[in-house]
């Protein structure tokens, strides 16, 4: 069994929770290898009834998650017939939060997966960081919820995905000494918006070598120089100061410590508001 054991994943949705399960499983044998099939959006008895002659025929088991009572027990009593390994991966834990909250489970498929306000609003999110990243677009700055400056590999960028997923919209813009701030920087409606990003030079002089050798270049690059990294942070903290915005100091910090002053700095600016 080079691709490993086949396995039938029925479900009344996509099918994504009970793969999952199932790769985890099988993490445990043979490498991990395991030939899944996807059997999405059954609904019906003929469609569980097709599902389990399928796999019953490809010797395959069947993982399952079935939110509808009927389905689940009609699949359950085809598989015993049939000699077809079955488990019900939703069933047990369904049944056990019904006993303890003390009321039916909705039997309505897809809801785990169900697309909310939320989730558009992360995805929207997600794009305008893509969109406005490194500087692309001074325009979109008006647009954003955070403007985030500072020098290379001061985490602009992954600070900036990690607040679009906290919904927050997030412009960067990166400062070199030989290319201006963009006008739109020093002209925002809420300049309040603008955020500094700062590092200590010794700390970025070793995040640039490392970055350098990551990249198999040598780690001589003026890049990646003491002098050159001491002349660009003089540079933005210059632009800093004109733009009167508060600077984190990111030397010791993960991506989620600073987005965490971050969010709380807009909660504290929205409540001046």
């Amino acid at each position: 069994m080079s691709q490993g054991p086949k396995v039938y994943v029925v479900s009344d949705s996509v099918g994504e929770t009970a793969e999952v399960v199932v790769r985890a499983a099988a993490s445990q044998f043979n490498g991990g290898r395991v030939n899944i099939r996807r059997v999405a959006h059954v609904g019906s008895y003929a469609a569980v009834e097709e599902a389990v002659r399928q796999a019953q025929a490809d010797q395959a088991v069947i993982a399952f998650t079935l939110v509808l009572p009927e389905l689940r027990n009609y699949l359950m009593e085809l598989a015993e017939r049939g000699g077809v390994p079955c488990v019900d991966v939703l069933g047990p834990m369904l049944d056990a939060l019904e006993h303890v909250v003390g009321s039916p489970p909705h039997r309505k498929a897809g809801l785990a997966h169900q697309l909310d306000e939320n989730y558009f609003r992360r995805v929207e999110a997600v794009e305008f960081a893509v969109k406005y990243d490194d500087g692309r677009d001074p325009q979109g700055l008006a647009a954003a919820d955070v403007v985030l400056v500072g020098v290379s590999r001061t985490s602009k960028t992954p600070l900036s995905m990690y607040l679009a997923h906290r919904q927050v919209k997030v412009a960067n813009v990166p400062l070199v000494p030989e290319v201006p701030p963009p006008r739109e920087l020093f002209h925002l409606a809420d300049p309040r918006k603008v955020i500094g990003l700062s590092i200590r030079p010794e700390k970025l002089h070793r995040v640039r070598q490392e970055r350098l050798k990551a990249l198999g270049l040598t780690a001589e690059a003026s890049y990646a120089s003491l002098e050159r990294i001491v002349a660009e942070l003089e540079f933005a903290h210059d632009v800093m100061k004109r733009l009167r915005c508060p600077v984190i100091d990111v030397s010791d910090r993960a991506v989620e410590e600073t987005a965490g002053i971050i969010l709380d700095y807009i909660a504290r600016r929205g409540t001046t508001e």
